[in-house]
């Protein structure tokens, strides 16, 4: 059975607003203060520019195949750097986004 209403469904199963769930007031501190982005972000660093080393490295037959994937480990320590770099300047105090 399908009941139309004019409602959205997150009215409907809260009694207070639009959410379901009310989330922390604005003008809370961040739980990711500068200081630990600026780690995250150079242990990411760290690790891209040592897996890009590594990965760069010329083969070696008589030692056998790779078993790291540094390539790859590369691509996701950058992937990862991507949203700490613009969490990093939102701790700044530029607004990115709408």
């Amino acid at each position: 059975m399908v009941v139309y209403t004019s409602e959205l469904w997150t009215v409907r199963w809260s009694g207070e607003g639009p959410l379901p769930f009310a989330g922390p007031a604005c003008d809370t501190a961040s739980q990711m203060d500068i200081a630990l982005t600026l780690m995250i972000g150079a242990s990411l660093l760290a690790l891209a520019v040592f897996a890009g080393w590594r990965g760069a490295r010329p083969p070696n037959p008589h030692r056998g195949p790779r078993l790291m994937p540094w390539r790859f480990i590369m691509l996701l320590a950058a992937a990862g750097l991507l949203p700490i770099i613009i969490h990093m300047v939102n701790l700044m105090g530029v607004t990115t986004g709408h």
